[in-house]
């Protein structure tokens, strides 16, 4: 039989595991290079009004659904509109759920494969170009298949712990980790000479970079860096106590998430700028760019492998998240202790995961779609399994949830959220959140 509930601990504990299911590579990889690319300061005063506009509304969106009812994903819509087809999109966040996991977790464990090259592996200065040949062969080697394996082991000994011994105990200890790590790194960039050039790219929004594709972005990110759509925060919440405030901590998830990716392109972008690179450098800029600067300046090893740990810290702290959602689902809804649902989790991104690191290299003349194995699995779950999550959820809260329910989880607790933030978070999740995930979602489909 399964399991009894459980709930999380501490406050503590109810945020170190949000904050840690938001924060991930979409804060320290994917805002940095997305940022690069979009006008710096432009782009952050976009994503920063996104966030607040849509992500903390769907944030509370989440966090209702999943306190009210206290249970899975699947059994938290059953609960809410039974015998209707709202239940469907409990099946869109567990389908993303494991294709995020299987394809993010190739991701983590080049982070952990690099943390330890770091280390054992750390040669000087090398180029650029001979940074992006070493990515290649590692990237397209076995290795990768086996570092996948190590990463998703990582969190089966994590998650088959259980709710408070496992997810709420790591994330207690590990957030801590990350945001010292972050400051560390922080104060280093900030004495670097290119530091003005760095942070006045970052934080000086240029008006006339402003353009559609940039706001398209912006939106986008401020989507995907708090994991909405996906049911993450529903399954957390389903932990949290009656008293826990789902507003408040809306706002902190989403304020802490904006941090940790503001602080990590105020790391990137004054050593970028110091050391002549571009900053529209892209996806390479962390595993090919950033290497190349370490290699270039006094204790490169040390920045190296704290760097590379930081990834693997965000990465982890967000795919525990990730395969809690359907370590609930196999185990509340089919009876399977939390041992065996873990284990059957794991074992599903295992095997997806590994043909995703093959597409890098034995499979990669396997295409669907004119996509690899690791693209399709990216494709689908972030152009279309996300947005689609998160419009259905932003739609049937702020329009077929009873406004009794909503009112009431809202400002039942011991920090109760205000009539006038109520009725500000109704109204993003019945007009604004839709509109704008929807157009997201039709410009990520390519259709225009």
């Amino acid at each position: 039989m399964s399991e009894p509930r459980t709930q999380f601990a501490t406050r503590l504990g109810v945020i170190a595991t949000t904050v840690g299911s938001a924060v991930g590579l979409g804060n320290i990889w994917r805002f940095p290079y997305e940022a690069g690319a979009h006008g710096g300061g432009a782009f952050l005063l976009l994503d920063l009004l996104f966030i607040f506009i849509i992500g903390v509304p769907v944030v509370c969106a989440e966090f209702i659904i999943g306190r009210h009812t206290g249970k899975n994903i699947r059994g938290a819509f059953r609960a809410l509109a039974p015998g209707k087809s709202w239940g469907l999109v409990s099946y869109v966040g567990l389908t993303a759920a494991i294709m995020i996991l299987s394809f993010y977790s190739v991701v983590a464990g080049w982070t952990m494969h690099y943390t330890v090259s770091s280390v054992t592996e750390f040669s000087g200065r090398m180029s650029t170009a001979a940074l992006h040949d070493r990515f290649d062969s590692f990237a397209s080697s076995d290795m990768a298949v086996v570092w996948t394996l190590v990463f998703l082991t990582a969190n089966y000994l994590i998650i088959s712990r259980g709710v408070q011994k496992g997810i709420e105990k790591m994330s207690n200890i590990l957030m801590p980790i990350l945001f010292i790590t972050l400051l560390v790194f922080t104060i280093n960039s900030l004495m670097m000479p290119g530091a003005i050039d760095g942070v006045t790219f970052l934080f000086k929004p240029k008006f006339s970079e402003i353009t559609p594709a940039v706001v398209l972005s912006a939106m986008g990110q401020a989507f995907f860096s708090l994991s909405l759509g996906l049911g993450c925060l529903i399954t957390y919440s389903s932990y949290f106590k009656k008293e826990t405030p789902l507003v408040r901590t809306s706002f902190i998830t989403a304020g802490l998430d904006t941090m940790v990716a503001i602080l990590a392109g105020v790391i990137i972008f004054p050593a970028v700028f110091t050391f002549g690179q571009e900053p529209t450098a892209g996806p390479k800029l962390v595993f090919e760019v950033l290497p190349s600067i370490f290699s270039s300046i006094s204790g490169g090893v040390i920045w190296s492998t704290l760097f590379f740990f930081l990834l693997f810290l965000a990465s982890i702290t967000s795919t525990i998240s990730m395969a809690e959602i359907t370590t609930a689902y196999f185990s509340e809804e089919f009876g399977l202790s939390r041992k065996r649902a873990t284990a059957l989790t794991i074992a599903l991104a295992m095997v997806f995961g590994s043909l995703c690191a093959m597409s890098f290299g034995s499979l990669g003349h396997i295409t669907i779609f004119g996509m690899t194995l690791f693209n399709l699995f990216d494709y689908v779950s972030s152009n279309i399994l996300l947005p689609l999550g998160g419009l259905i959820i932003s739609v049937f809260v702020g329009w077929v949830l009873d406004r009794s329910i909503v009112n009431s989880e809202l400002t039942h607790s011991d920090r109760p959220a205000s009539r006038v933030i109520t009725r500000m978070v109704v109204f993003c999740l019945r007009w604004l959140a839709p509109v704008c995930i929807g157009i997201v979602f039709i410009f990520g489909l390519g259709i225009f």
